[in-house]
């Protein structure tokens, strides 16, 4: 398979080019820098995306917002709407999107990104993921993308090969923690790129 990847020197995105090229799968990293050999490209250009893309089986978002401040969630709609037009142009009908936990649900109704004592400092980001992917649910039917959520913390860790998968419910472990390595975040966004089975939908994975 071969996967543009934006966002591909990220800490989940690195760890998503490393899996897939375990798993011989051709990936194509692009950046914003054009650092540590990928290819610079703003995501926001939708011509950009369309040149990138052409002769690709699939397309994993892998773009962080900015942390603060209201251009957050505009910033990362931009890189959407980008993506959303260049992959059509490009004819490539495969988009994953690392997507956040802030439109999970911590019971019904009530999203993390709801939740009362939710971090001040902690929101614009947040928000910025919950408007994305409203965005991508909203506009992209004639895709097959999946919008891959993680738990509530995800840090470098250990890959081993184990994980849950669910909806928009957050998920967590027998002692309360909602939480997944990046690694193991990686193998399941890659076994979601070659099984292909929840599509156009949220997915959420954690331990």
């Amino acid at each position: 398979m071969r996967i543009l990847l934006f966002g591909a020197t990220g800490m989940i995105g690195s760890r998503i080019a490393a899996e897939a090229g375990e798993r011989g799968h051709e990936v194509t990293g692009a950046t914003r820098s054009g650092k540590d050999g990928t290819l610079a490209a703003d995501a926001s250009d939708a011509d950009t995306v369309a040149r990138l893309a052409a002769g690709h089986d699939a397309v994993v978002l892998a773009v962080s917002p900015p942390r603060g401040g209201i251009e957050a969630t505009e910033s990362l709609l931009e890189v959407g709407r980008g993506v959303l037009d260049g992959v059509r142009r490009a004819g490539v009908r495969r988009l994953v999107v690392v997507g956040g936990a802030g439109i999970l649900e911590v019971s019904p109704g009530v999203r993390v990104v709801d939740t009362p004592g939710f971090p001040e400092d902690a929101l614009p980001p947040v928000r910025a993921q919950v408007a994305l992917f409203e965005l991508v649910r909203d506009n992209a039917d004639d895709l097959e993308w999946t919008y891959l959520s993680p738990p509530a913390v995800i840090t470098p860790g250990e890959r081993t090969g184990t994980y849950r998968t669910g909806d928009h419910r957050l998920l967590s472990d027998g002692e309360g923690n909602s939480h997944i390595s990046a690694e193991d975040y990686a193998v399941a966004l890659v076994d979601e790129l070659q099984r292909g089975e929840l599509t156009r939908r949220l997915v959420h994975v954690a331990y």
